[in-house]
């Protein structure tokens, strides 16, 4: 490398994990777990005392963050899991393609994205996500000036996940 040559860091990941450790003795309701491998959210936790083997254990049930599946797991409360790093961001939504995609708008930076399937297709057969994303559709053809979304993102997963302003403008 060269002393003339200009480089730009600005664009790269810096190598922060989508994951970090935590205690299972530390987790609490409403916390973020990964359990089997999905983000869920904890909606139940409960620990069991010592026993004959002497770890007291935790037992944890979760709901996955994007699928709504619940999942449960059982671990020492001194052992370490893993929990997700969670993101939500607000995002105009633009336009909706013929097959489904949204384009939405950072208002912030400008910058676009374009890979959001309305509704998700993990969700298509469920009637009550169903009908908050048909809500959604509907501000938008009905002419609403600004509907804006928040994007869920975890362990490289982007979903739409709510709509706050769908209805109003």
């Amino acid at each position: 490398m060269s002393d003339g040559e200009d480089h730009d860091f600005t664009g790269t990941d810096a190598g922060a994990s989508n994951t970090y450790p935590v205690r299972a003795g530390e987790v609490k309701k409403g916390s973020f777990v990964v359990i089997k491998e999905h983000p869920c959210k904890v909606v139940d936790y409960s620990t069991s005392k010592t026993g004959k083997h002497g770890h007291a254990k935790a037992k944890i049930v979760a709901i996955d963050i994007f699928t709504g599946r619940k999942y449960e797991d059982v671990q020492p409360t001194s052992h370490n899991m893993l929990a997700p790093v969670v993101n939500r961001k607000e995002y105009q939504l633009v336009d909706i393609s013929a097959d489904g995609y949204a384009s939405l708008l950072d208002v912030a930076s400008g910058e676009t994205l374009d890979s959001l399937q309305l509704p998700p297709a993990e969700w298509k057969d469920d009637p009550e996500e169903s009908a908050k994303y048909q809500l959604l559709l509907d501000a938008f053809h009905g002419g609403e000036k600004d509907v804006y979304v928040t994007v869920l993102s975890a362990m490289g997963i982007d979903m739409i996940q709510s709509t706050p302003a769908a209805g109003s403008s």
